[in-house]
């Protein structure tokens, strides 16, 4: 099982396939993970190895790490594209989470004012007035849907609770446009079952989401790194350009990692 994790509550900066020079941060256990979602294809590995210690970085401990690391980067002349929220889990888990967003906000505009600030979410959390308001305040809001239909949803995401593809995007529309839809295809087994969000099954009721929420943007992207489960398939570019195209007609920009 993959068990990449994030040990520091700010890391990097690396080259993002999608974003550029992302530094990261890190709101959950710097030795576990944390999430409302247990996607089989999660770099960060399953649930079931557990939170760690299950202490979240407070506040402040949020602030000091990303001040630090910005005053240096800015010290030696490093180039930043982003501040990424991302992690060993669902970030918007943090009961800090509006407050860390806004002290996140006041350092990028002392020492980096070009850069934006951009939260990988899989949206689970979008209901809550605190988290809706901090993911307005950002540049770049991306929210997960992978699919449109409530079996593939729980073989592919495995939510914690009960979580409706339907309800999903009537969340996503409040946002009314600022937003990313960022949407992962693969293919493969996973519990002698077959999971596979690349068929026109799929992609006609997820176009028609697309259209219905209206995102800026969409992020089209297939695996990179090793999955907890290894029966999955990466999606040639070829493949994942053309679910774009279909996208593009729709009138939406469209980001493509192969």
């Amino acid at each position: 099982m993959s068990t990449i994790l994030f040990r520091e509550i700010v890391f990097g900066p690396v080259h993002s396939r999608r974003l550029g020079v992302s530094l990261g941060i890190n709101l959950l256990p710097l030795d576990g993970k944390l999430c409302s979602f247990d996607c089989i294809y999660c770099e960060c590995g399953y649930n079931a190895q557990g939170h760690g210690n299950g202490k979240l970085p407070s506040r402040e401990e949020v602030r000091h790490a990303l001040h630090d690391r910005l005053q240096k980067m800015h010290a030696d002349g490093s180039p930043l594209d982003v501040i990424t929220f991302a992690g060993n889990g669902e970030p918007t888990l943090h009961p800090d989470f509006e407050h860390i967003i806004d002290d996140t906000i006041a350092l990028r505009d002392e020492l980096y004012p070009t850069a934006h600030i951009s939260v990988l979410s899989n949206a689970t959390r979008i209901e809550n007035e605190s988290v809706y308001r901090a993911l307005c305040h950002i540049d770049n809001n991306i929210l997960k849907l992978d699919t449109m239909n409530p079996l593939t949803m729980r073989r592919l995401n495995v939510p914690a609770g009960n979580c409706d593809p339907e309800r999903v995007v009537h969340n996503l529309q409040h946002f009314e446009g600022r937003l990313i839809v960022q949407t992962l295809f693969t293919r493969g087994t996973h519990n002698g079952e077959r999971v596979d969000n690349t068929t026109e099954e799929e992609i006609a009721p997820w176009l028609d989401a697309l259209r219905r929420i209206a995102p800026h943007q969409v992020m089209i992207y297939t695996i990179d790194r090793e999955t907890p489960e290894r029966a999955l398939e990466r999606i040639p570019l070829d493949e994942l350009e053309r679910i774009a195209d279909r996208v593009r007609q729709l009138g939406f920009d469209v980001n493509v990692a192969g």
